[in-house]
């Protein structure tokens, strides 16, 4: 199943493409068709095109009459207003944690102390990079990120 929220959705693509004159679509919620106004009402205008009928069976919305096609409307602008304040909260929510001093994202695996004690250890020409790794507790992926180049990066005057 895809998103509402995506716009390139080859399964509604497929299933439309499917569908003749005289069918109908049915969804379960109209979140489930589209997330935003404009793109609900660009994909049952389309439908319509070809003659299709649309139907929401949790809002009990049918496109095919003058009463289905008003509620139609109507919940759509409110499913677009509901996602519009969720995306003002989670940003205001976000800027509040920004200005806390709080950043997103994981944090990182190798502190500075922790990154030159590595290379300390890679300077080392027998210690390998997994034996170092394993010494840290990180993946050698991680020290390999950390240090572009692997070994040859590592000289003795940046340790």
């Amino acid at each position: 199943m895809a998103s509402g929220a995506q716009r390139d959705r080859p399964e509604l693509a497929s299933a439309i493409d499917f569908m003749r004159g005289g069918d109908g679509l049915v969804v379960w919620k109209l979140d489930r068709l589209a997330r935003s106004l404009p793109q609900l009402i660009e994909t049952v205008a389309h439908l319509e095109t070809e003659g299709i009928g649309f139907r929401s069976l949790t809002e009990a919305i049918d496109t095919t009459t003058a009463g289905g096609k008003l509620i139609f409307h109507i919940f759509g602008a409110l499913a677009e207003f509901e996602r519009s304040v969720i995306r003002e909260r989670t940003r205001a929510g976000l800027k509040a944690a920004r200005d806390r001093g709080r950043t997103g994202g994981r944090p990182p695996a190798l502190s500075d102390a922790d990154l030159a004690a590595a290379k300390a250890m890679l300077s080392d020409p027998a210690i390998t990079v997994a034996e170092v790794a394993k010494r840290m507790n990180v993946a050698p992926a991680t020290l390999y990120r950390r240090l572009p180049g692997g070994r040859s990066g590592v000289s003795i005057d940046s340790a």
